[in-house]
């Protein structure tokens, strides 16, 4: 398994020789859990293999109901696919970018033969691989998946569409938030050539596609509910949402509020309860939502950034889901540093990655 950056002649031959051996009679399907960072990454990928294979399609595992990434598929174009299990058989080869095996429950039981993603390894060091896949680059020191694809583009001499390179743009500055929550010098240099290439127009109406009208009642409701919690963070319970991608944007959204180091944002979506954490870097998100939920779901994330998930019969019948939560943000401490907190979802899907379908892991 790849898994360190690669010196630029190594990473040349590596990928050539990977392309050189694709097989013009293959039907690949490339699966992703749809952000925009994947988004991004599974085109830049379709890219390099369709004119050496017989077809390659993108499919979701996900529902995409954020109005920026629906305005992203949109504008860009991307032909991406609700994933259907049942006709998993027409394909020959299959690829994931911005994943790994264990993020999502639909991966289970495929063969990848190409697997490209940025998140942490798990715990026990590597990825639950049915079959050695014969392209393997995780770079959990990256911050987008996104700066993975644009240095093969770089590397194989590929220049990308203006659509393409406007994507993977907004799959890095989602990822990085634009630099303020993660990022390194190679992501930097990705940002600074794919600008050269990118359509400002499109990547400013993306940009700004932010919110849905229908949002705003949950806003309001976040504003009342809103509850001081341990070192300047704040904790805001909606109750029953639709999706958990409501919840991260209105997370997202008390980032901006001055002096507010942390802020986790709570509801119900089916019978499931999910927190979503955003934080200014000051206090180890990830590792505050493993503490106040490891042991009734799956919780973990990064240091800006986490999400937690537990059936809602998790809490006691005496209690209700908010003050259930609000309970454990006030009390729980830390695990030891030594103990791994990544290993839960918290961009937004369940058993995933570091990140949900919202913008910014």
């Amino acid at each position: 398994m790849t898994t360190a950056m690669l010196p630029n002649a190594e990473l040349v031959a590596h990928m050539k020789e990977w392309r050189q051996n694709l097989d013009k009679d293959d039907r690949w399907c490339i699966l992703i859990n749809a952000d925009p960072d994947a988004l991004a990454s599974a085109m830049a990928l379709r890219r390099i293999i369709l004119p050496r294979v017989h077809n390659a399609d993108i499919a979701r595992v996900n529902e995409v109901t954020r109005p920026d990434n629906l305005a992203m598929i949109r504008y860009l174009r991307i032909p991406v696919r609700a994933w259907q299990p049942e006709k998993a058989e027409q394909y020959t080869r299959f690829a994931m970018v911005d994943s790994q095996p264990h993020h999502h429950k639909a991966f289970q039981g495929i063969a990848f033969d190409c697997i490209i993603d940025h998140h942490p390894l798990p715990p026990n060091g590597g990825c639950f691989i049915p079959s050695a896949p014969s392209l393997c680059d995780i770079r959990p020191g990256l911050g987008a998946t996104s700066t993975i694809m644009t240095r093969y583009f770089q590397a194989l001499r590929m220049r990308p569409s203006p659509r393409l390179a406007t994507a993977l743009l907004y799959g890095i500055r989602t990822d990085t938030a634009a630099f303020e929550r993660s990022g390194d010098e190679d992501d930097f240099r990705a940002y600074q050539w794919l600008s050269r290439h990118a359509d400002n127009s499109l990547l400013r109406r993306i940009i700004r596609s932010e919110y849905l009208r229908e949002w705003l009642p949950l806003f309001s409701r976040a504003f009342r509910n809103l509850t001081d919690c341990r070192s300047n963070g704040a904790f805001a319970w909606l109750n029953e949402v639709n999706s958990a991608d409501l919840l991260v944007a209105v997370a997202d959204f008390f980032t901006r509020v001055h002096d507010l180091k942390w802020i986790a944002v709570g509801g119900i979506v089916g019978k499931t309860v999910i927190v979503i954490f955003r934080g200014d870097g000051g206090r180890d998100i990830g590792r505050l939502a493993d503490a106040c939920f490891y042991d009734v779901g799956q919780a973990g994330g990064h240091r800006n950034l986490g999400r937690a998930e537990f059936p809602l019969e998790a809490v006691p019948a005496d209690m209700r889901p908010g003050d259930f939560v609000l309970k454990r943000l006030e009390t729980r401490k830390l695990r030891p540093q030594s103990t791994p907190n990544d290993t839960a979802p918290a961009q937004g899907q369940p058993a995933a990655k570091a990140k949900p379908e919202s913008n910014g892991k």
